[in-house]
């Protein structure tokens, strides 16, 4: 079944999407807030939990009313069976994206949920449930932090490059250690200072204008970053590949997404290519 979704139809979902999350948030931290929490491992040896399923099934669930016969595509479920929907729609899912943020209950943890049309992203939630914020950005609309019931009510937007104070403030991930980050940073010639932030919550920083770089050399998956990236675009950004060009996402790609770049809008006179030398001062 295709579909589409355009104008009005497009704010009206996500605001439903919104409170999809809402709702497998909800799910998720009441069992965050128990003791004895039990931890599994996965043929990959990543964590997971049973918060992780049962928000899975809350926004499949919910998915099956709100968007009927397009696939879904999440963390946690099998990879649908329809090939080569590059051109048509689906929702990709990370239900708890950050898990191991929840293990150590620093709070960092959230629910994304992306729609993908002709593989890129146009709509992308991100709810951090300890947190209680809930960021949704759609591309060519605006970028909004909900407050209260209205998820609409406070734009948001990345800060311009070249408005940016002398450091740059470079967001890292909390878990995992980044040696080529740091590496890649040296080649700018630029002061920087590094944050480490859990889970999507990175591409939500940028978006708000609080920090103005996220490197990522190492791997990640499409649904680890493409409602982060529909945020951060949607906010006047960018998340860009080896290519500077922006990150794509379907059933016909690999799972694995490419290092990327996420960054506020570069002002004229900035080069950008992601290598050795990813980001530079032109002298043209």
């Amino acid at each position: 079944m295709k579909q589409h979704f355009g104008g009005s139809d497009l704010k009206h979902l996500a605001a439903s999407l919104a409170e999809l999350a809402w709702q497998a948030g909800e799910a998720i931290l009441m069992i965050y807030q128990q003791t004895g929490l039990k931890v599994h491992c996965k043929a990959d040896e990543s964590p997971v939990t049973e918060a992780d399923f049962i928000a899975d099934e809350i926004i499949r669930s919910g998915l099956l009313r709100l968007t009927p016969g397009v696939p879904v595509w999440s963390e946690e479920s099998d990879k649908p069976s329809e090939l080569n929907l590059i051109n048509n729609h689906l929702i990709l899912v990370d239900p708890l994206d950050g898990t191991r943020e929840f293990i150590k209950r620093n709070g960092e943890f959230t629910v994304n949920i992306a729609v993908i049309e002709n593989g890129l992203p146009i709509i992308g939630i991100i709810h951090a449930p300890a947190l209680q914020q809930t960021f949704l950005g759609i591309p060519g609309v605006g970028a909004f932090e909900s407050v209260q019931n209205n998820v609409f009510a406070k734009p948001i937007a990345c800060t311009p490059f070249a408005n940016t104070p002398h450091t740059l403030r470079v967001l890292g991930s909390r878990s995992y250690c980044m040696p080529k980050q740091t590496q890649w940073l040296k080649t700018i010639g630029y002061p920087s200072h590094i944050e480490g932030v859990g889970s999507a919550l990175k591409f939500c920083r940028i978006a708000q204008g609080l920090a103005d770089l996220y490197p990522r050399f190492g791997p990640t998956c499409q649904w680890d970053t493409a409602a982060g990236q529909a945020i951060v675009e949607a906010a006047g950004g960018q998340v860009c590949n080896a290519q500077a060009q922006p990150l794509r996402y379907g059933l016909d790609r690999d799972v694995l997404n490419q290092d990327f770049l996420a960054s506020g809008p570069f002002a004229k006179g900035w080069l950008i290519q992601f290598d050795d030398t990813l980001l530079k001062r032109s002298l043209a």
